[in-house]
C-alpha cells in the first residue's frame, strides 16, 4: 500500500491577465501549500478503481468522475504498460472551496504512480498528465510554494525558505469557478490591467515576502463576492482576529485565509473564530 498526502492549494495572490481567445484565462498567481490535507492510498494488488470516505466525501460527487481516475487514465495512454490499483481517497478539504482539493488529489495520484512504476521526479509524461488533467493539477504535482502563471502550465521555481501560519475559513458555501469567471465579465482576447502585481523572488526575507503578499490581490474577489455574499462574512470575521497581517480570498471562493507572524497567533485566531462560528470550516495551519 502506498500513501501520500493532496495538501490545500492556497491562492496568496490572483491577478486575471486575459481570457484568450480559447476562453480559457491566463493568471499570475502566487501558490502556496497548507499542512491540511485530503490522503490517497494507492493498493497496486487490486484492479484500477476508486473508493471515498472522509468528512467531505459525500460533497465529492460520483467516484468515476474523479480527478483522481482522470489523471491515471492521462498517464496511463502516455506510459505503455503502467500499473495502477485500487485508491482509496479519505476527503477531509472542503469541496468546491478554492482550495485545489481535487486538482491536489489528481496530483498525489500522479506521485503514487510514479513511485509504483519507477518514474524519475519531473518526468514529462507525468507534467503532459498533469497538464491535460486540469489547470492547477501541474502546480500541485510537488506542493511548493512557487509562482503559477498562464493556464498553471509555466511555473516558477520554489521559493519561500520557511513556513508562513495562516487561518483558512470556508463558510460552508460552493461557488463554481465558471460562474465567477462569468461575473468577471471578460471578452476573447480581452486583457486588463488591474495594476501592479507583485512577484516574488529568491532574496527576500521572510518580513519581506509578507510584506510583498500583504501588497497583492485576488481579482476575482469582487466578482465572487457578488455571487456569495457569506464570503464577506469570513473576510470580516479573519479581520477581526488579532495579529492577523492579511485577510484574502483563496483562489475562486470560497475559503479565505488570514496570515499571521507565528504559529501561537494563528492558533489563538482560529480558535476564536471557531467558538464564534460554529458551523464553518476553520484551520490553523503552516502554509509553504
Amino acid at each position: 500500500m502506498l500513501l501520500t498526502r493532496a495538501p490545500a492549494k492556497i491562492n496568496l495572490t490572483l491577478h486575471v491577465v486575459r481570457r484568450r481567445p480559447d476562453g480559457f484565462h491566463d493568471l499570475e498567481s502566487l501558490v502556496v501549500f497548507g499542512g491540511v490535507s485530503d490522503i490517497l492510498a494507492l493498493d497496486p494488488g487490486r484492479p484500477l478503481g476508486l473508493s471515498v470516505s472522509g468528512p467531505t466525501a459525500t460533497a465529492a460527487g460520483d467516484a468515476d468522475g474523479n480527478l483522481v481516475l482522470k489523471a491515471t487514465r492521462a498517464l496511463a495512454a502516455r506510459v505503455p504498460g503502467l500499473r495502477t490499483g485500487a485508491f482509496h481517497l479519505v476527503k477531509r478539504l472542503p469541496v468546491g472551496a478554492g482550495l485545489g482539493g481535487g486538482s491536489s488529489d489528481a496530483a498525489a495520484a500522479l506521485r503514487l504512480l510514479a513511485r509504483l512504476n519507477g518514474l524519475p521526479a519531473g518526468d514529462g509524461r507525468v507534467v503532459e498528465a498533469a497538464r491535460a488533467t486540469g489547470s492547477d493539477v501541474p502546480v500541485c504535482v510537488e506542493p511548493r510554494s512557487r509562482m503559477m502563471a498562464g493556464t498553471g502550465d509555466r511555473l516558477g521555481r520554489p521559493l519561500m525558505a520557511r513556513p508562513i501560519y495562516a487561518v483558512l475559513a470556508n463558510p460552508g458555501i460552493h461557488v463554481p469557478t465558471p460562474a465567477v469567471f462569468a461575473r468577471m465579465g471578460f471578452q476573447p482576447g480581452e486583457s486588463r490591467d488591474l495594476g501592479d502585481h507583485p512577484v516574488p523572488h529568491d532574496d527576500l526575507s521572510h518580513a519581506e515576502f509578507l510584506a510583498l503578499v500583504g501588497g497583492g490581490r485576488n481579482d476575482m474577489e469582487a466578482a465572487a463576492l457578488s455571487l456569495a455574499p457569506a464570503i464577506g462574512d469570513a473576510i470580516d470575521a479573519l479581520a477581526a482576529t488579532p495579529g492577523h497581517r492579511t485577510v484574502r480570498m483563496s483562489g475562486s471562493g470560497s475559503t479565505c485565509f488570514a496570515l499571521y507572524d507565528d504559529r501561537r497567533r494563528a492558533r489563538a485566531a482560529a480558535h476564536l473564530l471557531a467558538g464564534a462560528r460554529s458551523g464553518w470550516w476553520i484551520r490553523a495551519t503552516a502554509l509553504r
